[in-house]
């Protein structure tokens, strides 16, 4: 069989600020874990503890809607839709729960549209669960399901076991994982995103406003979720929309709701007004060259498919650097355009952005003397 390593190819400074005279100070927030991405550009903002496994009360909800907003695409139901509401739903997240609830009548039907802002709108514990019996059959399957969405989606820190977030020592989930889901779910479900951005919702005559408490605050803050969980504390996940440019954070780990509020809004505030955009590569730029085995050529190559565009502090710039990874030699066939490795880029020790390369020709089958001259550099490589 032929082994493959996974090696940096090559290692390149892009820009270097020479330190100003008075930088300012670094960022700090009383959030215990933070992950803040900047839209367009996929940039990482900031980034703090992100990937330890933590609770995620109410923000399973994202993942529960995810699953939902899926199954609208592919028409396995439709908005009018009709679920029941079992005693299940009933008793663990309608009006005897004490949580948060649509009081959904026992034994009533509701229709998936009014479930969707039940959840969006006011975190409903019962409208997740009837969602979840109406699609799978129990709540125990749809959490299956959840957990096999985060993994196609590659949120490979979250594991659920129901569909709202209620305590379950199984539970996990981290503030990267948090983050993507929101910027995926805006993403692809355009036209149910708008859910979210709902300041109240009426259904059965019972008026709820949105428990994410900065949409109605008019800042450029159009969703997400908020949570608390014992031994975590509060946390939040949010998007905000705001002079062209749109970020997602995810924060957790704070004392009160109170805190929750303030910090939220002086990291969306200070990732608004922080950063400039650079362009690092054009589109078609050559990153670096690839070893190929058993090819015409010994190199070919990379390229970044588009543009490439980071966000970097304006007062206290750090030095960029950049790494091309891929997996050596490249084996044949190699096709123009195909992908061969990742550009990752850093600020300082922080990773700012992963960007796919691609070879920018074809390469052709070797002679055979060629190809063996390769497989015994091959062979010496792994041999040393």
């Amino acid at each position: 069989m032929h082994i493959r390593l996974v090696l940096v190819f090559m290692s390149l400074v892009l820009i270097v600020w020479a330190p100003m005279a008075a930088q300012a100070q670094a960022f700090e927030t009383k959030a215990k874990h933070v992950y803040l991405i900047d839209a367009e550009t996929g940039t990482v903002l900031f980034a703090k503890d992100e990937n330890a496994a933590v609770p995620p009360a109410s923000l399973a909800k994202l993942m529960t809607m995810d699953v939902v907003f899926d199954a609208i695409g592919k028409n396995e139901l439709t908005l009018d839709t009709e679920f029941p509401v079992s005693e299940h739903a009933w008793r663990t997240g309608g009006a005897p729960s004490g949580t948060s609830t649509m009081f959904a009548a026992l034994k009533s039907r509701v229709r998936v549209v009014d479930l969707i802002q039940g959840v969006t709108v006011q975190l409903a514990n019962d409208a997740c669960i009837i969602l979840a019996e109406g699609m799978t059959g129990s709540e125990e399957a749809f959490a299956k399901r959840m957990t096999d969405r985060a993994r196609e989606l590659g949120l490979t820190g979250s594991v659920f076991r129901n569909a709202t977030g209620l305590p379950d020592p199984q539970n996990k989930t981290t503030m990267r994982d948090m983050a993507l889901l929101a910027q995926h779910i805006q993403a692809n479900y355009p036209d149910l995103f708008k859910y979210y951005s709902q300041t109240e919702f009426e259904w059965n005559k019972i008026l709820q406003r949105n428990r994410t408490p900065l949409i109605s605050a008019n800042i450029g803050v159009d969703g997400f979720a908020t949570g608390f969980a014992e031994g975590f504390g509060f946390g939040m996940v949010a998007t905000m929309q705001k002079d062209g440019r749109r970020v997602f954070l995810a924060l957790g780990g704070l004392a009160t709701d109170k805190e929750r509020v303030e910090e939220t809004r002086k990291i969306l505030d200070w990732s608004m007004t922080a950063f400039e955009r650079k362009r690092l590569f054009e589109a078609g730029d050559g990153v670096g060259e690839a070893s190929v085995y058993g090819g015409a050529v010994s190199h070919v190559q990379l390229v970044t498919a588009n543009a490439v565009d980071v966000l970097v502090p304006v007062n206290n710039p750090e030095r960029l650097s950049a790494k091309v990874i891929y997996r050596w030699p490249l084996a044949m066939p190699v096709e123009a355009g195909k992908q061969a490795g990742t550009l990752k880029i850093w600020s300082g020790e922080r990773l700012l952005r992963e960007v796919p390369v691609e070879t920018n020709a074809a390469v052709g089958q070797g002679t055979l003397s060629s190809r063996a001259v390769d497989a015994l550099q091959e062979l010496l490589f792994f041999w040393l």
